[in-house]
């Protein structure tokens, strides 16, 4: 489970929040306007089981989120959920992972000390005789034009949300 965030933890001013993560219940978070830049050159890269749990987490993965290695294995890949993304907006990755088939999208995360982070994702399931058994995530730099369409769509999703899908989250 998921722990909450602290205020130690969080360097200036902050929003707090509280989301739903599915099956694992409310989860508070503290939010900065802070946003730290994708690195160029730079892919973020984890495993997770096929409920979301991260398994393997490389450097790059560390480093723009802010946790240990030691905090990022075993924990839900949820504990990235930025309050500013819709639930709606992993009804496609669950959907599409799930069936065995290669998701793309732009999904901004929740760094540990309440920045955020903007990433272009591609999750790719892990298939063992023919059964999903993960999923891998690749994140690369976004495009700046493509971030400011995905907060517009996820800013009218997000006021949609009292109908939302209530299935698995990133």
């Amino acid at each position: 489970m998921l722990k909450d965030m602290h205020p130690a933890d969080v360097a200036g001013s902050f929003r707090e929040h509280h989301i739903n993560l599915y099956g694992l219940g409310p989860r508070k978070v503290l939010v900065t306007n802070e946003e730290i830049p994708y690195p160029d050159g730079k892919l973020i890269v984890s495993r997770t089981d096929t409920r979301g749990i991260i398994t393997h987490c490389n450097q790059s993965f560390i480093d723009m989120s802010g946790y240990a290695r030691e905090e990022l294995i075993g924990a839900e890949h949820s504990i990235l959920r930025h309050p500013d993304m819709p639930t709606l907006a992993f009804k496609g990755l669950w959907d599409d992972v799930q069936a065995g088939k290669i998701w793309h999208g732009y999904v901004k995360n929740l760094r540990k000390n309440g920045s955020f982070y903007w990433v272009y994702a591609t999750v790719i399931p892990n298939v063992r005789d023919g059964k999903v058994v993960g999923y891998t995530s690749v994140r690369r730099k976004p495009s700046r034009s493509k971030i400011g369409a995905s907060i517009e769509l996820y800013k009218q999703l997000k006021q949609q949300e009292g109908s939302a899908w209530q299935g698995p989250e990133a």
